[in-house]
């Protein structure tokens, strides 16, 4: 993984075997930073788990073994029990340009992945966490 930060836009190529979430919560952390908006993502990804939140508060999920190219990714970092938590989706087109997409829960960079994120510095006036529902496995956002 390689990144540059200009201002408060912090910019990521992560490399084949780097998975999306954890790189970008490494990032946050080597930044010293706990929130930002996820605002773009490209690349070539494998081994996709996606799913979306049923009302029984349980993720449905399946995974797209891949490579599969990342059209499009956007969410949000926000600080859950002390580290930067990432809330993902994306859209993604296999071989045959079939489009899926969904909440992410995994995906590892095929080839190359291309991210940009617009940080949120502390002491804003508008802190941003992440906290636990009771009963669901959504952690929502906080503004407390």
């Amino acid at each position: 993984m390689e990144q540059s930060r200009w201002d408060d836009h912090l910019f990521l190529r992560l490399d084949p075997g780097d998975e999306i979430h954890a790189s970008i919560q490494s990032a946050m952390t080597s930044q010293a930073e706990t929130a930002a908006a996820v605002t773009s993502g490209i690349g070539r990804v494998r081994d996709v788990d996606v799913g979306y939140l049923g009302e029984d508060g349980i993720y449905q999920r399946v995974v797209i073994e891949g490579p599969v190219e990342l059209l499009s990714m956007q969410g949000n970092v926000a600080n859950l029990d002390g580290k930067p938590f990432t809330h993902l989706h994306i859209v993604v087109s296999d071989n045959d340009h079939m489009v899926h997409g969904g909440h992410l829960f995994s995906a590892t960079v095929h080839v190359v992945g291309e991210f940009h994120l617009r940080i949120f510095p502390e002491g804003n006036g508008a802190p941003m966490t992440r906290c636990h529902i009771e009963g669901s496995e959504f952690k929502p956002l906080s503004f407390e």
